[in-house]
C-alpha cells in the first residue's frame, strides 16, 4: 500500500534535486555577471543588496516552477530552465541599459538602486513563467 504513495518519490526527487542544482547554478553565474559582489555587500549589511539579489533569484525560480510543471520530461525541464536563466540574466542587462549606474547605486547603499534592479527582475521572471504556459 505504502508503494502506491511513494510511486512518484523518484520523478519528485530528480525535480527537485535539479531544481535546487539549477537555482545554485544560476546563483553562481548571476554573481558572475553582475558588476557587483551580492554576497560580500550582504555580509557587509549592504540592504540594496537583498532586494536587487533576492528579485533576481525569484525572478529565474517563477519560470522554473512553470517549466517544472508544464515539461513533457526531465530534459525539457532543465532546457526551459535555460531558457530562464538567459532571460534572467538579459533581465539584469536591460535594468542596467536603463540605470547605467544602478551596480554602483546597490555598491554605495542606494535601496532605490535595489529596489529598481530587484524590480526588474521579477517583471521579467513573471513574464517569463507566463510566456512558459501550453
Amino acid at each position: 500500500m505504502l508503494q502506491g504513495y511513494l510511486g512518484g518519490l523518484p520523478a519528485f526527487l530528480a525535480y527537485f534535486a535539479t531544481a535546487g542544482a539549477l537555482v545554485l547554478a544560476f546563483a553562481a553565474l548571476y554573481i558572475q555577471v553582475t558588476a557587483h559582489r551580492e554576497f560580500a555587500l550582504i555580509r557587509q549589511g549592504n540592504l540594496a543588496a537583498v532586494p536587487a539579489f533576492i528579485g533576481a533569484l525569484v525572478g529565474f525560480v517563477l519560470p522554473l516552477t512553470t517549466a517544472m510543471q508544464f515539461s513533457v520530461n526531465w530534459f525539457d525541464f532543465v532546457i526551459w530552465a535555460v531558457i530562464a536563466a538567459v532571460v534572467q540574466i538579459a533581465a539584469y542587462f536591460l535594468a542596467r541599459a536603463l540605470m547605467p549606474d544602478v551596480s554602483q547605486r546597490i555598491v554605495d547603499g542606494e535601496i532605490a538602486g535595489g529596489a529598481w534592479l530587484g524590480g526588474v527582475a521579477l517583471v521579467c521572471g513573471m513574464v517569463n513563467a507566463a510566456s512558459m504556459t501550453p
